[in-house]
Parts: C-alpha cells; structure tokens; sequence
C-alpha cells in the first residue's frame, strides 16, 4: 500500500501525521509513505528527521477576512494544486490522507482529480476551512474531539507519539527529576506554552516566581526556542530551557502544567494523567477553549483566559494546587482516559480500509 500524509505548517498537524505514519508501519512494513509539506513549517524539519521522504508544495494561506490576500488565493491555490498532482501522480498513492491547514487543500484537491481515495483528520474541536473542504470529498472522516459537526465524522481522538501514549510517569519519575536538576521533595510546575513559546506565559509564571519559590514549588519552564527569560533560582528550583527534546520525562517530572489548550497539549497532558491549568490562546476561533473543555468539565483541569492570566492570578492560584497532594491525584485521575490515546491504530486502520475502496 502506498500513502501520501499531507499536513504540516505547526506541530498541531506534524506530530499527528508522524504518529499515524508509525501506526501504518506498525501494521504493515511494507507501506510505502510520502509526505506532503511546506518548505516553511516544521514539517520541513521534523518529517526528514524521522526518516520519511517529504515533497513540497507552495504554502497558500486560506485568509478568514476579505483583503489582498483573499484575492491571491485563487492563483496560489492553482499553483499548489499543480505541485500536488505532480507528487500524486509520480507516487501514485492507494489513500491520500490530510491533516488540515495550508497543504491539505491542494492535497484533497490532487486526490479528486485522479480518483484517489481520501481520509481527513480534525485535530480541532472546531475544524477548519481545509478540512471542512475535505469532509465534503469523502466518507472516511475522524476526529480528535467527538461531537464535530463535519459529516461523516467518526471520533477516534488525536494521534499521538507512542513515546508518551505508553509511558510509565511514576516509573519515570526519578530520572526525569535528575535530568532536569529538580528535587524530589517538592511538587513540580511544568509551564509550556507550545512548541513556539507563548509570552505572556513566560511573563505571568516568571513573575510570580518569588511567590511559587515561597510555597515550596519548583518550575519546570520550557520558554521556547524564540524566547529568553532569566529567573534566579535558589533552594526552590525554577529551571528555564528553550526547548525540551524529550517530553515524556518532563511529564514524569511534573505534578500538574501550565500550557496552551492545543489539541496535541491536550490529549498528551491529559493522557498522561497530569492536572493542568489551561490558557488557550486568544486568537483564531476559540477552539483552545473547546479542546480543553471535556477534560476541564471532568474535573482534570482548570481554564483560564489569556487575559486573566498574571503574575498576581499565579500567586494566588497556582501554589494552593500545587501543595494539595489530594486534590492534585483527584484532577489526575479524572484527566486521564477523557481522550482516547490509541487514536493512531484507529486512524490507521481506516487508512487502510479507505485504501481499500479504490476501484
């Protein structure tokens, strides 16, 4: 079985496209994957990293408002359509299977012109304009939110690293503790605002590190790779990095997070069990507010607008939770199994069943 994965632009579309190519090659070794990507997104990066090949198409914005852009669109949509036949028509995939965003669309679009069968993935609890356009091309719809309003739609969740579907936290714990230079004896934050940083996060929780230091809680803060920030630590740890390559034991080491409300940030944190205090990012849609809703209404976590979220909301916040063991081990075990985390072996196996259909 051949398979083209188109997605890419951010890590809400790379990492479930990485994770389901694994699944396929899981059930069957012998599938052949090609990847469909922008030059500019991480996928650019992360896809050759994991060793899949990667084909490019011209990146076309799909603007939400009127203006020169919108305008633009037609042509560049051609021109990505035009790339995208040419890969369809070189690797002639059995399935072309879309992720959303700026290379799903031309991606959908190849595949109807040459009959090639079709999967669509939602990673948002509220789709968006490239995946609604495939919704209407096919039957074999999954998505990572139940209640979606596309049609067709089955609920399978978000596909996500096996690395952190499997992992043992508890089992973890001690190594995660030393490689981030925490002690054992104090409960742990973990603060991320996504795989690019998120400043007034940075800003809130680094302000109020005098105060989380009082009460005996330590900071785990991934800042991110644009972002520097400086946070004196004494007894009570507060540990700044860009970048964390190995999420599994910064969940290990944490006992609740602070983050962003992306799907992938979601399903990770609430599959692993850990509490967190949700801050989904203002712009777009609000579909942040919506991915964290179901854990959040199970008790797992907290929301918390962007624009509440301060230095003065933290300290007055953040270290009750995080010196209330009871109430920290409750929110844990009502997070964990809101989301399904075998979303890969689902989606997969619909692969391989959309495959199936072509005449």
């Amino acid at each position: 079985m051949r398979v083209l994965l188109a997605g890419g632009g951010t890590a809400g579309h790379t990492s479930p496209l990485l994770a389901t190519a694994d699944a396929l090659r899981r059930l069957d070794l012998a599938t052949e994957i090609t990847c469909l990507g922008t030059r500019e997104g991480l996928e650019a990066r992360l896809v050759p990293e994991a060793g899949l090949p990667l084909e490019f198409v011209p990146r076309v914005p799909l603007p939400r408002r009127p203006g020169p852009d919108l305008l633009r669109t037609p042509t560049r949509l051609r021109a990505a359509r035009a790339a995208a036949l040419e890969v369809v028509d070189r690797t002639r995939p059995d399935v072309v299977v879309g992720f959303g965003g700026y290379v799903s669309v031309p991606a959908y679009l190849a595949a109807r012109k040459r009959g090639v069968p079709i999967v669509v993935h939602e990673g948002n609890a509220i789709p968006g304009i490239a995946n609604k356009l495939g919704a209407r091309m096919t039957r074999h719809v999954a998505t990572s939110f139940p209640d979606s309003d596309l049609p067709h739609a089955a609920w399978t969740g978000l596909p996500i690293r096996r690395l952190i579907s499997t992992m043992d936290r508890a089992a973890l714990r001690a190594e995660a503790l030393d490689a981030f230079g925490l002690r054992d004896d104090r409960p742990v934050l973990m603060v991320t605002g996504g795989s690019q940083g998120a400043a007034r996060i940075n800003a809130a929780v680094s302000g109020a590190a005098a105060d989380l230091a009082a009460a005996g809680v330590q900071v785990l803060h991934i800042v991110g790779p644009q972002h520097e920030l400086s946070v004196a630590s004494g007894d009570v740890p507060y540990v700044v990095l860009p970048y964390v390559d190995r999420m599994d034991l910064a969940y290990a080491a944490a006992d609740a997070v602070l983050c962003r409300a992306g799907s992938n940030t979601v399903t990770e944190v609430s599959g692993v069990g850990l509490p967190a205090i949700y801050v989904p990012l203002p712009i777009g849609n609000g579909e942040q507010a919506l991915n964290a809703r179901p854990v959040v209404d199970a008790g797992g976590g907290l929301l918390v607008a962007d624009a509440a979220l301060t230095p003065e909301w933290v300290a007055a916040s953040v270290p009750g939770l995080l010196t209330d063991a009871d109430r920290l081990v409750a929110m844990g075990a009502a997070a964990q199994g809101v989301i399904p985390l075998d979303a890969d072996d689902k989606l997969a196996r619909m692969i391989v069943d959309a495959a199936g259909t072509a005449s």
